[in-house]
């Protein structure tokens, strides 16, 4: 297994994967990255100016992803981390802790001031990731991600 950019034929995979796994949590697909219209095309999505989106490949099969790209709906130089999601086979390998400091270098050559992050209050070992990376708590979403959904959100200066 390998983490690598995203390349246009990944985008069904990157998308059951986000969507697998969104399930397996028991969280709404309403709300989230779920029905995000860029999780139908993820290639896409990142081919543009301080985005970048990478996954987690085992061969011709993904296991996992994330990536960063500007906080909409904000004034500020934030990013957000991006539809960070790995299956089960993935999960315990280092790559979450490997993914996240990729993601972070992205963000500080891109020149982003902060990194945030929604997620779902059942990933728990999402949240224990994002701590150990610096990330904190904050009483009330940033932007307008759409995703209402998500009642965690976390900052990380850079």
């Amino acid at each position: 297994m390998h983490i690598r950019e995203i390349l246009p034929q990944d985008n069904d995979q990157v998308r059951d994967v986000i969507q697998g796994v969104i399930m397996e949590y028991d969280a709404p697909k309403e709300g989230t990255a779920y029905s995000d219209a860029s999780t139908q095309a993820m290639y896409e999505h990142y081919q543009q100016p301080r985005r970048k989106y990478f996954v987690i490949a085992d061969g011709e099969e993904i296991l996992g992803c994330a990536g960063v790209g500007p906080l909409d709906g904000i004034a500020g130089n934030i990013c957000e981390l991006q539809k960070m999601y790995f299956l089960p086979q993935a999960r315990g390998k280092g790559f979450g802790r490997k993914m996240m400091e990729l993601c972070i270098s992205t963000a500080e050559r891109f020149a982003y001031h902060k990194i945030y992050i929604e997620t779902m209050q059942s990933m728990v070992e999402a949240q224990a990731l994002y701590r150990k990376t610096g990330f904190k708590l904050l009483e009330a979403p940033l932007g307008s991600t759409g995703h209402y959904s998500c009642p965690v959100q976390m900052i990380k200066n850079l």
